[in-house]
């Protein structure tokens, strides 16, 4: 390779802000004791620890005692949900959840059916937008404890009606759960929600660091053993430097996110435009209007996703799949089988705060080249 990497996988992981690794380099040094404790070292941990939960409820427009750092965001979505049906079990098991949520809410699903309890999943549209008739419907069902809405799709960008959707909760007394990881720091949140989640890492954050908000009024309860931190929502000692690195990062995202929203967003299209004009059999899926400033997917047809991911990569372009389709398990995305889309070579772009214009005009340049070598190697010729 000539030229170097690019990164197009900030969905999975966004690159560390260099924000937060100064702040974490710092934290290291000032910050290593147990806030928990009383001594001069620990009252300072705990400075520390408070200062970076006022700022991060601030970005949020929540109050400090209603958020929770999480070991990840995938512990913070186990928790959102079943302590949400926990709270509300008087109430009633059925957890009510759109067809596309992340894989994290969706086994906390699993663990809550093999409990005894009960789902229903919401379909979409072929843009991936939720149903808001079904979702209405559902919610007003008798035995509802919970609904669970992902704020904007990870596998394909579209954004949910996030504010229609909690309304037709609030209609039927039932609180809502939001799992924001992709959107925090990226796009505003609508109000609404009573639980929400989201990972440190998607906004160049480090790893190891969740979020978890519970609104005053909410009844929620801790699905693990008692553990008197974090307001007694997640067990253990918090990774405080780690979240001292989280909360500088977002501070700083936020103050960006709508210039970078502004430069990135056409470069989404005219990845969408450029690719649906030079690749032959493809489908670039999600709403192309509402959707996150940053990602976009498409799909070829007559191409195994993962030989063009690995065919990508010797290019030097680091892309995702919003598919779990290989040849080992043959096994579509749930996203893209929700939305009943092409689901066959599987790719998708996340820009982040590094990605330039000439990497996405490299990776314009090269797709279609990469993409008919594959398929002549399949046998597939004269598309």
């Amino acid at each position: 390779m000539s030229e170097p990497p690019a990164y197009f996988d900030a969905a999975s992981a966004a690159p560390l802000h260099p924000v937060a690794r100064q702040a974490m380099l710092a934290a290291l040094e000032d910050g290593w004791a147990d806030p928990g404790k009383l001594y001069t070292q620990a009252r300072r941990a705990r400075q520390l620890l408070d200062a970076a939960r006022a700022a991060t409820a601030e970005v949020l427009r929540v109050r400090p005692d209603e958020l929770s750092f999480t070991p990840s965001g995938t512990t913070a979505a186990h928790a959102a949900v079943l302590g949400g049906l926990t709270g509300r079990r008087r109430v009633g098991a059925t957890l009510v959840h759109s067809a596309i949520e992340h894989s994290a809410v969706l086994h906390a699903a699993e663990r809550h059916l093999a409990g005894g309890g009960s789902s229903t999943s919401v379909p979409v549209s072929r843009s991936g937008r939720l149903d808001l008739d079904a979702w209405s419907g559902a919610v007003a069902g008798p035995g509802v404890a919970l609904a669970a809405l992902i704020s904007a799709s990870h596998e394909v960008g579209t954004v949910q009606p996030l504010a229609e959707a909690a309304g037709a909760c609030a209609a039927a007394g039932v609180p809502l759960y939001v799992d924001a990881a992709q959107s925090v720091g990226r796009i505003p949140v609508p109000e609404g929600w009573s639980v929400l989640s989201a990972s440190a890492h998607k906004w160049g954050g480090p790893p190891g660091v969740g979020l978890l908000v519970v609104r005053k009024g909410t009844r929620w309860e801790s699905p693990y053993p008692a553990d008197e931190r974090e307001a007694g929502r997640t067990p253990g000692v918090p990774n405080l430097p780690a979240i001292v690195a989280a909360a500088a990062a977002l501070r700083m995202v936020a103050a960006e996110a709508s210039a970078e929203a502004e430069r990135l967003s056409p470069l989404v299209d005219r990845i969408r435009a450029t690719v649906s004009a030079t690749v032959p059999d493809v489908e670039v899926v999600g709403d192309p209007v509402d959707r996150l400033p940053h990602l976009v997917t498409f799909s070829c047809l007559y191409v195994d996703g993962e030989a063009l991911l690995h065919a990508l990569d010797r290019r030097g372009f680091a892309v995702s799949s919003g598919s779990s389709c290989t040849s080992s398990t043959l096994r579509p995305s749930h996203v893209l089988e929700a939305m009943g889309v092409l689901s066959h070579g599987n790719v998708r772009i996340s820009l982040h705060r590094d990605s330039t214009e000439a990497e996405v005009d490299r990776l314009l340049a090269e797709l279609p080249g990469i993409v008919a070598d594959l398929r002549a190697e399949a046998g597939v010729v004269g598309l």
